[in-house]
């Protein structure tokens, strides 16, 4: 796939994931990944399906200068496409019961988060 066409395909697959989590999270989700990196030439959009990831500081994830958790919206290889961060636990457990009140299943794999 050449290179613009998987970028915009992409582009549209993260919009849509954080308008998706900005309903749960009161406007405060990020863009993530747009492009699979699969150590090719080869372009490929970020998948289309959309599962839940919960990441804490204490797995080993930078949060930078925010603690507590953070949810992420993956496809089914744990690229991301959308999260929010420095959630306390009541918040977090918020958005993870209406993400599993939408029928959102959760990824058990690692997350690739964007550098």
């Amino acid at each position: 796939m050449q290179y613009f066409v998987a970028l915009k395909m992409g582009e549209k697959r993260v919009k849509e994931a954080r308008e998706y989590l900005n309903t749960l999270c009161n406007d405060q989700a990020m863009p993530a990944l747009a492009l699979r990196d699969n150590k090719t030439n080869v372009w490929e959009p970020v998948g289309q399906e959309n599962l839940y990831a919960v990441l804490s500081d204490v797995g080993g994830y930078v949060l930078t200068d925010t603690t507590g958790y953070m949810v992420v919206i993956c496809d089914k290889n744990g690229i991301s496409k959308a999260l929010v961060r420095g959630l306390d636990a009541e918040r977090k457990n918020a958005i993870v019961d209406r993400l599993k009140s939408d029928n959102i299943a959760e990824h058990a794999g690692d997350v690739v988060l964007p550098v």
